[in-house]
């Protein structure tokens, strides 16, 4: 819970001030009952109407400037537990984000969304209630406690006899309820990971009519969310009655005491409802305090995931050195790859070399290890061993946010964002000109896309760019990508919705670039990878093959599988 202090910084004045008001509110209902008790002992009995008035207008100032002072703390309460949630959600997005693949897919995206949502909306709900009732209430009993000594201390041994009783209860269920929120908000994790799988294949899901299948699996997932809430719950509803009945049998020994005394004449009839109300009170805030630990008990629980994420510190190095001259020339040194809990590596003994410039083709089977080499050249993942050289020298002494700069990747799943055309451009390069984010377009061959709609460069970006097809999505990313200008281009199987024409034209285009960059194609293709410079070809994380088309069309047994599994010998021999 330490690393969520800092953000509570520049808060101070909310933090003192929005109890501060509370105790002057607690105050001010504490005065209450003497005045209630007045009314009854001084007007009621001695028949003065104007002093009921006058006391009555009393007990509703009072009142009035007890509502204020509420409304005050409540104002300051609200500002800080609003502004440390904000601040708290900017610095977890903002350490997530730090954080290296690896580590995210050991955490889960699911885990993550649910510490950025419900963890801190739970923990901002314990700030603002912590602010407002944490002193009021203990104030309040103690200090209805006290008042009721000061009216008749003999009476007032039942409210000393009840508070260790109450607080007994409270905090003993306080305690049991406490991990159990914290297996609630695990299993709220489960929930929120189903809900994202489906939402995202959801076209998967219709096309195979696996709807009956996912939601038997939701259901049982949220039957599991809802049995362990309701355990929680049964155990956090036993406090209301429990201290109702204490209370309550608090208030039976009150009036008794209180009738024998006024019979004795050692109290009036109007201290007796005055000490009532004192009880009553106590029951009220008593009450609130059993709430208020309810809900510090969930913010702990929540605040303590939220730490557990914050306390991650990135298993990725940075180094200090600038990319100015960066040439985009690469360089595999017996790279050995394993991804986390995976019992065998992905890639295992890699050694090659890219000049500046070149174009390397990557072919092999699903699961041969394709997308893991390239995902190495920008440190998306560090290899096991090995080395990935950039230029000559190892890729982690380089900055790596300036690496990243000057590498242009498009992954396998394409991802267009909410907004315009422009606006997922400019990703690339926010400072790109009209002429630069157009001359990617023609590169990628998406002009035409922003040209075929009215509003062109502005032409509206549905979430996932649902309202274009697979292919137009393809090219619009890999025109983000070369936004930038990068020395090193990477398309992860990022043509497969291309037809053969348009998929030709971009690799020519790519190459009849100014300064063309190192550019690995990855492809299941024969085609796409054919005129590469360098084409390498991977079967079970193992290099087997690297050379020229023609070259490896006559030594590499893997790659004739697979060209000619494409492409038919009768084909093939006439040119």
């Amino acid at each position: 819970m330490k690393e969520l202090k800092k953000y509570m910084r520049g808060f101070e004045k909310e933090c003192i001030l929005g109890p501060l008001f509370k105790l002057l509110e607690a105050t001010f209902e504490l005065l209450i009952p003497l005045v209630v008790a007045k009314i009854v002992d001084v007007g009621i009995a001695g028949g003065n109407q104007k002093t009921i008035v006058l006391l009555c207008l009393e007990m509703i100032g009072l009142g009035v400037v007890g509502l204020l002072c509420s409304a005050t703390a409540q104002w300051f309460a609200a500002k800080a537990a609003v502004g440390f949630s904000t601040r708290l959600r900017h610095g977890v997005m903002e350490h997530i984000l730090t954080l290296s693949y690896s580590q995210m897919d050991r955490i889960g995206s699911s885990t993550m969304i649910t510490r950025l949502t419900a963890d801190v909306n739970q923990v901002q709900n314990g700030v603002n209630l912590t602010l407002r009732l944490l002193l009021r209430s203990p104030f309040v009993v103690f200090g209805a406690m006290i008042m009721a000594f000061t009216i008749d201390w003999k009476a007032a041994l039942v409210f000393v006899g009840v508070i260790p009783v109450l607080s007994l209860v409270v905090f003993g269920i306080m305690l049991i309820t406490m991990p159990m929120y914290r297996r609630v908000q695990g299993s709220l994790d489960q929930v929120t990971s189903g809900v994202r799988q489906n939402l995202t294949g959801i076209r998967v899901l219709r096309a195979f009519c696996k709807e009956e299948d996912e939601v038997r699996d939701f259901s049982q997932t949220t039957e599991d969310l809802a049995r362990r809430q309701l355990s929680a719950g049964r155990i956090s509803a036993l406090l209301n009655p429990v201290t109702f009945v204490i209370i309550n049998l608090a208030v039976v020994l009150l009036v008794q005491q209180g009738a024998l005394r006024v019979e004795q004449g050692i109290l009036t009839q109007g201290l007796v409802i005055a000490l009532y109300n004192y009880m009553s009170q106590i029951l009220v805030e008593l009450i609130k305090l059993a709430n208020l630990i309810i809900t510090m008990t969930k913010a702990a629980a929540c605040g303590s995931r939220i730490s557990g994420i914050l306390a991650l510190s990135s298993d990725q190095e940075s180094g200090g050195e600038s990319c100015e001259k960066f040439q985009g020339e690469v360089e595999f040194l017996d790279v050995t790859a394993c991804y986390a809990g995976a019992s065998e590596p992905s890639l295992e003994h890699i050694s090659f070399h890219a000049a500046p410039g070149e174009v390397v083709g990557v072919i092999g089977s699903t699961g041969s290890g394709k997308s893991t080499l390239v995902n190495l050249i920008p440190r998306l993942y560090d290899p096991a061993s090995g080395t990935v050289r950039l230029d000559g020298k190892d890729a982690a002494v380089y900055d790596l946010e300036a690496l990243r700069g000057c590498i242009g990747v498009v992954p396998q799943e394409t991802r267009l964002f909410q907004g315009t055309i422009r606006s997922n451009l400019l990703w690339g390069n926010p400072q790109a000109t009209e002429e630069e984010l157009r001359e990617a377009l023609d590169v990628a061959q998406a002009r035409e896309i922003a040209e075929s709609r009215t509003e062109g460069l502005d032409a509206i970006v549905e979430q996932g760019g649902v309202n274009f097809s697979g292919g137009q999505r393809q090219r619009l990313t890999i025109a983000r990508a070369l936004v930038r200008k990068p020395k090193i281009l990477i398309l992860d199987d990022s043509a497969s919705a291309l037809d053969y024409a348009t998929d030709a034209r971009l690799r020519q285009a790519i190459r009849a670039m100014k300064n063309p960059p190192t550019t690995f194609l990855v492809s299941q293709r024969a085609a796409s990878v054919r005129y590469a410079d360098r084409i390498l070809v991977l079967e079970d994380g193992k290099l087997v093959g690297q050379g020229t088309h023609e070259e490896l069309l006559s030594t590499c047994e893997v790659y004739q599988e697979i060209y000619y599994s494409q492409f038919p010998r009768e084909v093939t021999s006439h040119g």
